[in-house]
This record gives structure tokens, sequence and C-alpha cells, in this order.
């Protein structure tokens, strides 16, 4: 089974960066995809980004092309998401997901192992 853990969230003004991270514990992610979704209050959870197991294909929501980069480091079975030019309408809890594949899923029901969630406030 594999237990995934969000770090890096916190509070940031509009314009500003942070920076997320994803470890992964119980098994190596190997030939894993990895994803990043997000929750707003009172929405529904949205795809952000996925990056495949070599990181030689991503994929990026519409609304954060530009400003956010995923990227991984396998042997530290790690993903990252960048994000910068943070704006309020990016608040939201963000959680990281993995499934076993060779494509980019953007759907939530297409990945088996989930994170806690890691909370991004950006005010004005």
């Amino acid at each position: 089974q594999v237990q995934l853990a969000e770090s890096g969230g916190g509070l940031v003004q509009a314009g500003g960066s942070l920076r997320l991270s994803c470890v992964a514990s119980g098994r190596t992610l190997n030939r894993y995809t990895m994803g990043w979704f997000r929750q707003a209050p009172g929405k529904e959870r949205e795809f952000v980004a996925a990056i495949t197991w070599g990181g030689g294909s991503t994929y990026n929501q519409d609304s954060v092309k530009g400003r956010f980069t995923i990227s991984r480091v396998n042997a530290k079975n790690t993903v990252y998401l960048q994000m910068n030019s943070l704006k309020p309408e990016d608040t939201a809890v963000y959680y990281c997901a993995a499934v076993r594949s060779d494509v980019l899923p953007s759907t939530s029901s297409q990945y088996d192992y989930w994170g806690q969630g890691t909370q991004v406030t950006v005010s004005s």
C-alpha cells in the first residue's frame, strides 16, 4: 500500500509563491503517475496537474498554466508542486494522489492513493 504525505502549505499574499511536497512510503513509485488536486470550501475537488513516472509528460489545468509546475524526484519518492503568482482563487486544500499508469489521468476516480491534504490560503 502507498502512503502519501503532503507538506508546504500556508498563508501567502497574492503574487507570492509556495512549493508543496508529497512524500510516498510503503512502496516506491516506479511506473506511477502522480497528480495534484485541490478542493476549495463548498466546491468539488478539481484537477490541478499530473506527471508521468519518467517526468517526460506533464499536464496542467488551464487556470494554472504558466504559474504552477509539477515535478518529481523518483529517488526520493517525492513529487512537488511549485506555485508562483498565487491568486486568492487558488485558496484550497491541496491533495496529492498516485496511480500506476503510463498516462495522465485528470479525474479523482482514476487515482488509487491519496494524501490527507495541505491548506493553501492566498490573501489579497
